[in-house]
């Protein structure tokens, strides 16, 4: 009996998202650490510190008020039966601007400040919303590998789910038929 090979069948190419996660781990600290020593040699070490202090500080508060807004928007769009997209990636901005915010450094703050602020959330809100798109939607490859971000495709979109081969409008022959209620006598349908 021979050692079992490789799974034959098509090869899945490799995402490139465990390299941008990779650089990000290794490049924002690298960055973040000069821009606080450049600071610090314009201002002064304690100075520097005062104001990374200062940023958290004043973020954690932008976070709070700007998440409570947010918050408030979501109740308001539910409770109006709408659905809430725009509140729920407003939320989500929040909640990633907040960690940027609180994370110490001048440039998390800066990106965090900007998807936390209520005038530049709009940009970002754009991103966001082609990044859902492309990953959910899209069929994309995330970066666990997994195509698509659901098994069979994103929910109620065309061509997906279990039903996925069946056909749809002006597909395949119309069987005509009406619909027989049961007497309340004969007792529920049988299946």
């Amino acid at each position: 009996m021979s050692a079992p090979g490789p799974a034959s069948g098509p090869r899945r190419r490799r995402s490139g998202w465990g390299w941008v996660l990779g650089l990000a781990f290794i490049g924002v600290p690298l960055i973040e650490l000069w821009a606080v020593i450049q600071v610090g040699q314009v201002i002064g070490a304690g100075w520097t510190i005062l104001l990374l202090v200062a940023d958290s500080v004043l973020g954690a508060y932008l976070v709070r008020r700007e998440f409570g807004h947010a918050w408030a928007a979501l109740r308001e769009a539910l409770g109006s039966a709408r659905m809430p997209a725009r509140e729920l990636a407003d939320g989500a901005l929040v909640l990633i601007g907040g960690t940027l915010l609180l994370t110490p450094g001048f440039v998390t703050d800066a990106l965090g400040l900007a998807m936390v602020l209520p005038v530049t959330r709009p940009l970002f809100r754009v991103l966001l919303a082609r990044f859902v798109t492309t990953r959910a939607v899209g069929g994309g490859t995330t970066s666990f590998g997994f195509t698509g971000g659901f098994p069979g495709g994103f929910p109620g979109a065309p061509g997906s789910g279990p039903d996925a081969r069946r056909p749809g409008r002006g597909q395949g022959p119309v069987v005509r038929g009406d619909v027989v209620e049961p007497d309340e006598e004969d007792g529920p349908p049988r299946g």
